[in-house]
């Protein structure tokens, strides 16, 4: 179960959940018509090995990755990498040079978009999280396409002072992603998250959140027995997240003059092609919830 100061690695606790996610991208890019690659994906999961090298070799059917569940995980990876890596492409296009990507996990945008000349990607994470992942790209010989720049913090602490620490300049523009973070914090650190944005955040900036509706509390915690009682055979997803929200994140963002639009997976899902039934019991009920927030910063 989570506390305010838990830690973990790649293969632990909040760290775990980056490699899952890695694993369904690269089950993503196996398909016949990926709606996203990222090559790195794989390289981080063989890494690891184990469970992680059996499901992309197929050896491990058991797995939930194995399952219709894992199809519609690397649909709802897929999809939503296509949509960041469009809204960041975008931010490039209006002339945006810095671009922050908070809980940067395994995420390997530095390496695989093509990005502008004199763009800075800061890459916000805990230490082992981003220790693991420079030592495999540079045992493979990556390349970023950016001046990438590794930003060790603890959201939960003062990420900001931070961040312009390592060069970061509130003046001018940027361009922010926080994907698959939001149910990770409780809603004060969530809250505290937007602030720092919002105040980093100079005219012309951007920013990108992955947000989601709490889980009816029955739900929820009925989950949470279950996961609990199977112990360490458990998808701990349940154990890992906070149920709660600040707010919208489009409607906080227009609070504070930011013109902001949200997009449900689910429809983005059915436009790329991908359609879904959040009824059906083998789709995670959390593709249902979620929303891709994008706003921006016109004066």
């Amino acid at each position: 179960m989570r506390t305010g100061d838990d830690s973990w690695d790649i293969t632990t606790s909040v760290g775990w959940t980056a490699l899952f996610v890695a694993a369904a991208r690269a089950l993503e890019a196996h398909k016949p018509a990926p709606l996203a690659v990222d090559p790195y994906a794989e390289l981080f999961c063989r890494a690891v090995g184990g469970t992680w090298s059996a499901v992309l070799d197929g050896t491990d059917p058991e797995n939930l990755l194995a399952t219709r569940f894992g199809d519609y995980c690397a649909s709802f990876q897929g999809a939503r990498t296509r949509f960041f890596d469009d809204y960041f492409a975008a931010a490039a296009d209006a002339g945006v040079r810095q671009v922050v990507i908070v809980a940067a996990g395994l995420d390997s945008r530095a390496y695989r978009l093509s990005w502008p000349d004199t763009t800075v990607v800061y890459e916000l994470d805990r230490e082992p999280v981003l220790a693991f992942k420079r030592d495999v790209l540079n045992r493979h010989g990556a390349t970023p396409t950016a001046d990438r720049r590794e930003v060790a913090v603890d959201l939960r602490r003062d990420w900001p002072s931070a961040l312009q620490s390592h060069g970061f300049d509130p003046g001018r523009a940027s361009a922010w992603l926080a994907e698959g973070l939001m149910m990770y914090l409780p809603a004060t650190a969530q809250e505290a998250l937007l602030d720092g944005i919002d105040s980093l955040a100079a005219q012309g900036s951007h920013a990108a959140i992955e947000d989601a509706v709490p889980f009816d509390d029955e739900y929820f915690a009925a989950r949470l027995r279950d996961e609990i009682a199977a112990g360490d055979a458990a998808v701990p997803l349940f154990q890992l997240i906070y149920n709660e929200r600040c707010a919208p994140a489009d409607e906080w963002f227009a609070a504070r003059g930011w013109t902001a639009n949200a997009t449900s997976l689910i429809e983005y899902l059915s436009a790329v092609g991908r359609p879904i039934d959040p009824a059906d019991p083998e789709a995670s009920p959390m593709i249902g919830t979620v929303t891709m927030v994008t706003a921006a910063r016109t004066h």
